[in-house]
């Protein structure tokens, strides 16, 4: 017996010293941030802190160089929410996203940019957009693809009339829970409340377990879990963060029909990002009404190997029958190929108006 004890308690002191080894460590790295803010603020008027393409290259690296046991990505979250922290001493960063608190954009929010980061939620995605242009938040979080139901339009469509830029984008695994109150009757819910894409993703589920009761779209997953709180005969559908947000139980985990079903996130904000490495840009193309207009638009993109991973039309607002394209593609518009390929078509379109070219998605 005595063996074992005096081996674990070797254990802990080793523990224990590279603990003291972090934390000297962490401690050094936020001090070099600090410096850093005292040269920008002393040689770059209103310097940029926020470096998107910095903080990609660092968690690629962390997870190219990550040989466990810890997962890659459990490990560049860890260096996430240091850097959130070391940021926070040169400059907080303001988010606004679409809320209201607890939804899975606040997630996306807290995935992207850390605990650090003062996030405040919005009632609508052109809130968003709106307090990004006015200076009160620094950048927006807000939903533009969801892997079931597809496009967001609402964002798409306040590209169009605003000046940011997308300065990067985050994908989150949504996974949905069937959520109850401490006070709910189990066996009678005859009421669920969810947003309406929440209920269309969650459908056959609810068409097997639920079939009679009441489904009550609501604003956003997290107004459903604080209406569910007061009423005992009801559950909510919504994700994590609600239901802790809330203190509900969950009645059934996982209940999304896909089990792949994920949602796209942008930040917008309004700096141009320089070349990370691994980037995507995305653009607004009007073009001439004309036979043939897509071919044109699209050939350019064949013929210089560009690799595009979104194409989706909406109406222009300029005129009847008239279409807009939203396309992303793989590349950064500072390279040679891809500036080359811009200039054709700008030459062939009506419009072009390049939204933004940002980092991939790292977590």
């Amino acid at each position: 017996m005595t063996e074992p004890t005096v081996s674990l308690e070797a254990l802990r002191q080793r523990i224990d010293a590279l603990d003291n080894d972090i934390l000297r460590l962490i401690s050094e790295r936020a001090a070099c941030a600090q410096q850093v803010a005292e040269i920008k603020a002393e040689h770059e008027p209103g310097a940029v802190f926020y470096r998107p393409e910095r903080e990609a290259q660092v968690l690629r690296r962390i997870m190219e160089l990550n040989q466990g046991p810890l997962d890659s990505e459990e490990m560049a979250r860890l260096f996430r929410e240091i850097m959130s922290a070391c940021l926070a001493l040169e400059q907080p960063v303001k988010v606004a996203y679409l809320g209201p608190e607890g939804t899975f954009t606040q997630q996306a929010a807290i995935k992207h940019f850390g605990e650090s980061a003062i996030s405040l939620p919005m009632a609508a995605i052109d809130e968003v957009f709106r307090e990004v242009e006015a200076g009160a938040v620094n950048y927006g979080v807000v939903p533009v693809e969801n892997s079931t139901e597809g496009v967001i339009n609402h964002t798409l469509d306040s590209f169009m009339d605003s000046g940011l830029r997308i300065c990067g984008e985050v994908v989150l695994r949504i996974h949905h829970h069937l959520l109850v109150a401490e006070t709910t009757r189990r066996d009678k819910v005859s009421r669920i409340y969810s947003h309406p894409q929440s209920f269309a993703q969650c459908r056959k589920w609810l068409d097997a377990h639920f079939p009679q009761a009441e489904r009550v779209p609501v604003s956003s997953n997290a107004e459903a879990a604080r209406l569910v709180k007061t009423e005992w005969h009801s559950a909510a559908i919504a994700g994590d963060m609600a239901a802790k947000l809330y203190g509900l139980a969950r009645l059934a985990e996982k209940i999304e029909d896909r089990p792949d079903n994920s949602t796209r996130f942008l930040i917008i904000g309004n700096q141009d990002v320089p070349i990370s490495g691994e980037d995507k840009t995305s653009l607004v193309v009007a073009m001439r009404n004309q036979p043939g207009a897509l071919h044109d638009l699209l050939e350019p993109f064949h013929r210089h190997q560009i690799d595009m991973t979104r194409l989706e039309t909406r109406p222009s607002r300029t005129g009847v029958w008239n279409y807009v394209f939203f396309i992303d593609f793989k590349g950064h518009r500072e390279e040679p190929r891809v500036a080359a390929m811009l200039e054709e078509v700008q030459l062939r379109a009506a419009e072009v108006k390049v939204l933004g070219s940002y980092p991939v998605g790292v977590l």
